[in-house]
């Protein structure tokens, strides 16, 4: 890199990290102003809320902008270099337009892995931290413990469900497993009741009839109580709205892998989440180059009109990002195509501004 290149660069990464703190210091303090009764009533003290909370709070806001605050802080620092002309300075000199965005590509290429690596592994520690605290103190509603009409996948061949499960008590009843050969029923459990024994780590099921199915013949047999092992547990059976933010990558792939297995509804959300790790590092370059292509251009109004239009694309990335993921939630597009359709659209529109920006 020459020296016009360091002055580019660090200035790119000076801008983004001003720009990380300022509005990570104004969500902090909005954010106390809406749970500042929530502390109160809790009597929760100044040092314990920020140890247990704002902690985790932080590195989430902070993830969660990091797009924003990258295509801020490029249109800013370059609509200033158009404005005082040293743009056109640099392109005079010499220096193709396409050599001008070499800072540009490396800066985002380092946040981009900053926020690949942050999103694996910092991101979901914090938000185990952020989410724990929400529920014992602000999320305080209470909430329906029961559960009806659970189906499950237990492994390649074999199929439970229970009929009414309460996650306070851990326990349930109505309880079946079927377990399949070819297209037929080979093995039938059923249990009038099913409770977690904490001490066993296991599946106490009482009331129990069991049946093996060989054709014609049926062999039955009835034991009052039976202790089994299966490949779930109470947590599995709990209903958690942050389960998805509080898991690593690594985790969350496992936790898609079991419940592809199991058969289980709403597990497009989870993918979504799990691809969406991936593809948000990818929108920081995309946004580094738009903002780049953008704002070198000298034009009247300078950095308001700029900042404007940046304004206006990061809210239409924002809008067709969430329209992807209701889409693939509540309907049948494909995770996979909801992380990444705003990414292809808008490496689309990068594409079209590079080939119209004056060089």
């Amino acid at each position: 890199m020459k020296k016009i290149d360091w002055y580019i660069f660090k200035d790119f990464i000076f801008t983004f990290f001003y720009c990380i703190i300022l509005f990570t210091v104004i969500s902090v303090v909005v954010d106390i102003s809406e749970k500042t009764d929530d502390f109160a009533k809790a009597n929760l003290s100044a040092g314990f809320v920020l140890k247990h909370y704002y902690i985790g709070f932080v590195p989430f806001i902070v993830a969660f902008l990091f797009p924003l605050f990258t295509f801020i802080a490029v249109i800013f620092f370059t609509s200033k270099l158009a404005n005082r002309s040293e743009i056109i300075a640099i392109i005079a000199s010499g220096t193709s337009f396409n050599r001008l965005l070499k800072p540009y590509i490396l800066g985002g290429l380092l946040l981009s892995a900053l926020l690949w690596v942050g999103n694996r592994k910092i991101v979901p520690k914090a938000n185990e931290i952020r989410t724990a605290f929400e529920q014992r103190y602000i999320d305080t509603r209470p909430l329906s413990s029961g559960s009806n009409n659970i189906y499950m996948r237990i492994d390649s061949v074999s199929y439970c469900g229970i009929r009414y499960y309460d996650t306070a008590t851990q326990s349930g009843n109505g309880f079946f497993m079927d377990r399949l050969k070819g297209t037929q029923v080979a093995y039938n459990l059923r249990a009038d009741n099913i409770s977690w024994d904490k001490a066993g780590k296991r599946w106490k099921l009482s009331g129990v009839i069991e049946r093996k199915i060989n054709g014609l013949r049926e062999e039955v047999k009835q034991d009052t109580v039976r202790r089994l092992n299966f490949n779930f547990t109470p947590e599995d059976l709990k209903k958690d709205e942050y389960i998805k933010a509080r898991l690593s990558t690594k985790e969350l792939r496992r936790m898609v892998d079991m419940e592809k297995l199991r058969g289980s509804e709403g597990i497009n959300d989870l993918e979504v989440e799990l691809y969406r790790r991936d593809a948000t590092p990818v929108t920081v370059l995309i946004l580094t180059l738009i903002g780049a292509i953008l704002a070198s251009r000298k034009i009247r109004g300078g950095s308001g009109i700029h900042l404007a239009a940046g304004f206006a694309i990061a809210s239409l990335f924002i809008l067709l990002d969430r329209f992807s993921t209701i889409f693939s939630v509540k309907g049948n597009l494909p995770p996979v195509i909801a992380a990444w359709l705003p990414n292809v659209l808008f490496g689309l529109l990068t594409y079209y501004l590079y080939r119209k920006a004056p060089k």
